[in-house]
């Protein structure tokens, strides 16, 4: 990488790290798609990065907000979504050639999926729905924590349709990805798939994480999350596309 790719990675982790800490989630989707967009870094080594910054942004935020969250709703969801993560993690085994390169159109399929869901005008259910939804979205969620990093869309879509309050909703995100990123990157470790590249990646970006993780938390008002989700959802279109389009032409060739 030049300079001037270590800059663009840096940016695209700021505006990783502003969305996630603002709405709970899009951190790894954003920064996989942005880096992918550029073609910074090989997606593994960015999948690895993901998971490692996850895990510090959400150590910050939730330093300031352990009041809003609730044990009985997370319990079935992380058990359901830690299973998930592991096999994920195992399925990448098996995967390559072409069968990496139709990971890759998923990943941006994935990413335009979230993109749409985010700005969709769900209306909110009456009551909680079942724990067994909740399993099954969590189930779901920890498979594509353990693809690639990034196990945002089943899991906010399932959360922000529950009548909860939304510092509950952005807090149990928090929980969860950090805990299915902790599990990724051991079993990750253990086969020995963090390797350099990733870990001074890491380092690189941790002070932007902690920095505007910490800003953000103190100084943002409420009334500017949906600008911010505005913001994501453009963001997360052109990463998408930028991923599908190319993947697509070589599936296809």
């Amino acid at each position: 990488m030049t300079w001037v790719d270590h800059l663009l990675f840096l940016g695209c982790v700021a505006l990783a790290t502003y969305a996630q800490t603002m709405t709970g989630f899009a951190f790894g989707l954003v920064l996989l798609g942005l880096t992918g967009l550029f073609a910074l870094a090989p997606l593994p080594d960015i999948s690895n990065v993901v998971s490692l910054l996850t895990l510090a942004n959400a150590l910050v935020a939730l330093g300031h907000a352990r009041s809003h969250l609730s044990w009985p709703l997370i319990r079935p969801l992380l058990a359901a979504s830690l299973a998930g993560v592991a096999l994920g993690v195992f399925a990448l085994e098996w995967i390559s050639g072409s069968i990496a390169l139709l990971l890759r159109w998923l990943l941006g399929a994935t990413i335009l999926a979230c993109a749409f869901l985010l700005v969709a005008r769900t209306r909110p259910l009456a009551r909680v729905s079942s724990r067994l939804s909740f399993i099954l979205f969590g189930g779901l969620s920890g498979v594509l924590g353990g693809l690639f990093s990034s196990a945002g869309p089943p899991m906010v879509y399932h959360l922000y349709r529950q009548p909860l309050p939304l510092p509950l909703v952005r807090n149990s995100l928090l929980v969860l990805f950090s805990a299915n990123a902790v599990l990724r990157l051991s079993l990750v470790a253990g086969h020995g798939g963090l390797g350099a590249t990733s870990l001074w990646l890491s380092l690189e970006a941790l002070p932007v994480v902690v920095a505007l993780t910490w800003l953000v938390r103190r100084y943002a008002s409420a009334g500017s999350v949906q600008t911010v989700k505005k913001l994501v959802f453009v963001l997360l279109l052109l990463a998408g596309l930028g991923l599908l389009i190319p993947a697509t032409r070589a599936l296809m060739a």
